[in-house]
């Protein structure tokens, strides 16, 4: 009576053997890619001053520090906003003004409010890596909608490598998502 079992030789034991390892040696080696890439985005996040615009802030005896709770979300959804001071902007004047978060900002472009880079539904959840990219090439939302509005140094970050932008991207969806709805950009007033 033969069995249906497959019955292994040696030769194919020892490359069956060798295949497994190949293979966790795969897992385990893109496991190290990807947290490598995640390091890199957290240091490119960091040198290219993200926080800055797109974290809100704590007012401190030392002035403002980013609110690590609410890393890189955005504008803050109903924070409220002092009246623009357009006697001072324009001409010889200042050129722009931003609020105590220094996550909005008014000048002749109308008022900008940075974006929530968190991975909520709110924020980056939607986007592609794709779109991430294009978004930072282009200048437009979305790598084709408005235009990104100062002041984003997207002209800047447009010179990273596709590498260095795929890494931003994978940090930023690392990030504890945080549910903030940033309002959309304001025209100039006349």
């Amino acid at each position: 009576m033969h069995s249906n079992r497959f019955a292994w030789s040696t030769p194919t034991r020892y490359l069956a053997a060798a295949a497994a390892c190949w293979a966790c040696a795969c897992t385990a080696g893109s496991e190290r890619d990807v947290a490598a890439t995640v390091a890199r985005g957290e240091y490119l996040v960091s040198i290219a001053a993200c926080d800055d615009c797109h974290s809100p802030k704590v007012q401190t005896d030392r002035g403002p520090e980013v609110d690590m709770t609410r890393r890189l979300s955005g504008h803050p959804a109903g924070s409220p906003m002092a009246a623009i001071p357009k006697a001072s902007l324009g001409g010889d004047t200042w050129s722009f003004v931003g609020n105590h978060h220094m996550t909005a900002w008014a000048g002749p472009w109308g008022t900008s409010f940075a974006s929530n880079l968190t991975p909520h539904m709110d924020g980056l959840e939607l986007w592609t890596e794709e779109q991430f990219v294009s978004t930072l090439r282009t200048g437009l939302h979305l790598g084709a909608g408005r235009p990104v509005l100062p002041p984003m140094p997207w002209p800047a970050y447009r010179h990273m490598t596709d590498e260095d932008l795929r890494a931003v991207y994978a940090f930023l969806k690392t990030l504890p998502p945080v549910a903030n709805v940033v309002p959309q950009p304001l025209p100039p007033e006349p």
